[in-house]
C-alpha cells in the first residue's frame, strides 16, 4: 500500500528522514511518496489545499498523512478517516477537512489507541510517534476501527467567501507558491458567463486586462492571469515572480470587473 507525505517540515532538519525510518521499521514493504514538505510553516490551508488538488492523482486505497500542526502536543486530536476507499491521517486541524468535503467518510477515528503508537510519545513530534506509526500499521492490514474510538465530526477550514457585486467580484490570495504565483479563491467556475478576454483583474496596484491561456502569451516580465491546473484564478509573471514584483501576501484582495 502507498503512503503519501505532505508537510511544513522542509528538509533542513531530520523530522522528514526519521518518519520515513519508523514506518520503514513497521513495514519495510510499505511505499512512501512526499507530496511536499514545502507547506509554508504553520499553513493550514496551504496544507489543506495541497492536499486536496493532490489526492486524485494517487491510486486508490493509498494513505494520506498530512502533518501541518502548530497544536501538537495539545487537546487536538490525531485523526485517522476512511474516505471514498482511500485513508488520511493527521491532526484534528481542518488539514484533512478539504479533501474528504465531498462526501460523508466511512470512518472518522480518534487515533487513542497505545498499540499503533511508539511506546514514548512526544508533546513536540507526533509525526514520528502517533502519524507515522498509524499509518505504517495501516499498510499492514490493521483495520482503520481498530486504532481508536469512532468521531463524529472533524474540525473543517473552508476558503473565505467570494464578494458578489454589480458588475464585478472580489477575493484574495490564498496561496503563493514556489515561484511566487499568486492563487486566489476565485475558481473556474466562478466566472461562469463573463466574457474572459473583457475582464480586468485588480491586486495591489496592478490591472490585468483578460485572461490568458498560458504563461507564455504573456511577454517576458509581463503580469497574466491564468486558469491554473487547482482550477483557481492565478496571477503570475512570466519568467519572474509576481509575489516579490508587487509585494503581495495571502488574504490581498483580488477584483474582478468588466472592462468599461
Amino acid at each position: 500500500m502507498l503512503i503519501t507525505l505532505t508537510t511544513d517540515f522542509g528538509y533542513q532538519d531530520s523530522f522528514v528522514g526519521i518518519m520515513k525510518g519508523v514506518i520503514a521499521g513497521i513495514n519495510p514493504q510499505a511505499r512512501v511518496v512526499d507530496v511536499t514538505h514545502g507547506i509554508p510553516p504553520q499553513d493550514i490551508l496551504a496544507g489543506a489545499l495541497t492536499l486536496r488538488h493532490s489526492v486524485r492523482y494517487f491510486p486508490r486505497g493509498s494513505i494520506h498523512v498530512a502533518i501541518i500542526d502548530p497544536g501538537v502536543g495539545s487537546a487536538r486530536r490525531p485523526l485517522l478517516i476512511e474516505w471514498d476507499g482511500n485513508y488520511f491521517i493527521g491532526p484534528d486541524n481542518g488539514v484533512l477537512s478539504l479533501a474528504v468535503e465531498t462526501i460523508e467518510p466511512t470512518h472518522i477515528v480518534h487515533l487513542s489507541n497505545p498499540a499503533y503508537r511508539l511506546k514514548r510519545t512526544s508533546t513536540t513530534f507526533h509525526g514520528r510517534d502517533i502519524f507515522a506509526p498509524a499509518a505504517a500499521h495501516l499498510s499492514l492490514g490493521v483495520p482503520a476501527t481498530a486504532f481508536g474510538e469512532p468521531l463524529a465530526n472533524i474540525v473543517r477550514v473552508s476558503l473565505p467567501e467570494i464578494a458578489y457585486k454589480k458588475r464585478r467580484l472580489e477575493g484574495e490570495i490564498v496561496y503563493i507558491d514556489h515561484f511566487g504565483n499568486l492563487f486566489t479563491n476565485i475558481r473556474d467556475h466562478d466566472l461562469t458567463g463573463m466574457p474572459r478576454n473583457k475582464l480586468d483583474i485588480v491586486v495591489r496596484s496592478v490591472t490585468i486586462r483578460g485572461l490568458s491561456q498560458n504563461y507564455a502569451t504573456a511577454g517576458v516580465g509581463e503580469f497574466l492571469a491564468v486558469v491554473n491546473s487547482w482550477d483557481m484564478l492565478e496571477i503570475a509573471v512570466y519568467k519572474d515572480n509576481a509575489q516579490k514584483r508587487i509585494g503581495a501576501k495571502i488574504g490581498d484582495k483580488v477584483e474582478i470587473a468588466l472592462a468599461i
